[in-house]
């Protein structure tokens, strides 16, 4: 994985940044880049703990074909980050993406994810969108492809938002403020997926 700012992966960020990247409102200016903060976590005896060591954020890594480079969508720049965490096979571990853009068809990447989870069975992925990616027929493929994997695909709610700012925000005490719209938005995208997820999206 290529080590630039972009593709490497920070643990907090700010909150400028949260604010403007994962608010759920249509047509927001400056939405351009998807940014993913994940979590992983451990089964241990009906319970799942937290392996801090492996928390944090990633964004896509732009394009700069001057220097031959192609980008890294966030989604594979955190694949690639995976064994070299050694995660063991014999432990079942729920890795969970809390993402400002739901994964794409462009870039191969449901494809990717999905060959992930088929390869590594001891790992579950749940990905909560602040927005969905459905442009086309194949964007919305992308997302069943992703449901067809055992990936729990759901939007994002005040709850996921909260969380984020708590965790993965350098919020300096200060509480999550909802914007406006954020449940309604919340709400309408939910019903947008899950017509998606039941082939009737178009």
């Amino acid at each position: 994985m290529d080590g630039s700012p972009a593709s490497r992966p920070g643990h907090v960020m700010d909150p400028g940044t949260f604010t403007s990247n994962f608010n759920n409102k249509p047509w927001v200016s400056g939405q351009r880049e998807t940014y993913l903060c994940y979590k992983v976590e451990r089964s241990h005896n009906d319970t799942w703990v937290l392996l801090n060591q492996h928390r944090g954020f990633l964004r896509n890594q732009a394009k700069n074909r001057l220097h031959g480079d192609y980008g890294c969508h966030a989604e594979l720049c955190f694949l690639g980050e995976v064994p070299s965490w050694r995660l063991d096979p014999t432990q079942t571990y729920r890795v969970t993406w809390f993402i400002s853009w739901s994964p794409c068809f462009s870039g191969g990447c449901a494809e990717q994810v999905r060959a992930f989870l088929q390869e590594n069975t001891h790992v579950r992925l749940r990905i909560f969108a602040a927005r969905i990616y459905d442009y086309d027929f194949l964007y919305q493929e992308a997302l069943r492809t992703l449901r067809d994997a055992g990936a729990q695909v759901s939007i994002m709610t005040y709850e996921e938002f909260k969380h984020c700012w708590d965790t993965f925000v350098d919020h300096q005490g200060r509480p999550f403020q909802p914007w406006d719209g954020l449940d309604e938005h919340s709400q309408a995208l939910s019903g947008r997926l899950q017509a998606i997820l039941q082939n009737q999206g178009n």
